[in-house]
């Protein structure tokens, strides 16, 4: 049986990090960060823009779920809305998948110590903070396994995402 592990947080919470941590952590796994579908300059918000990130991820990981040299299927993205998740699994063919949909967060000094550290590298702009702040609270709402990742290195959340 094939596990598709949807792994969504806010910005700079740790979703790539862990989700490249548990792609070593686990066997015959593959990972898709939802942001290589739709890396654009200038990155434009449209309806039609909307609608072609999901047809990108959702086909990927139809592919991923169809192959057969892959058991472990790690996807990570902000997903910050239950229709978002909604919409992914409904397009996806998991006949004989175990699906874990979890949500990474952090208290707010952690998240905004790790963005401070991203905008300070020029990966991120210094906007990046209020935003993703602000996107926090809607975590709690989400039918998703919540998983704290403040104090622990990626690494250590990889590892408890597998004991479970």
């Amino acid at each position: 049986m094939k596990t598709l592990y949807l792994i969504g947080g806010t910005m700079g919470v740790g979703k790539t990090s862990v989700s490249q941590e548990l792609k070593r952590l686990l066997p015959r796994s593959v990972f898709l960060d939802g942001d290589w579908c739709w890396d654009a300059h200038p990155f434009l918000v449209t309806d039609e823009t909307k609608k072609m990130v999901m047809d990108n991820i959702c086909h990927l990981l139809n592919n991923f779920l169809h192959c057969s040299a892959y058991e472990h299927i790690i996807f990570c993205w902000v997903m910050h809305e239950q229709q978002i998740i909604d919409d992914i699994l409904s397009r996806l063919d998991t006949t004989d998948c175990r699906i874990r949909c979890i949500s990474l967060v952090c208290d707010e000094a952690a998240l905004t110590k790790r963005l401070q550290k991203d905008i300070d590298a020029g990966v991120r702009t210094p906007d990046v903070i209020k935003r993703s702040v602000a996107r926090m609270p809607l975590y709690a709402a989400l039918d998703t396994e919540k998983m704290d990742t403040t104090g622990l290195s990626a690494k250590e959340t990889a590892k408890r995402v597998c004991k479970n």
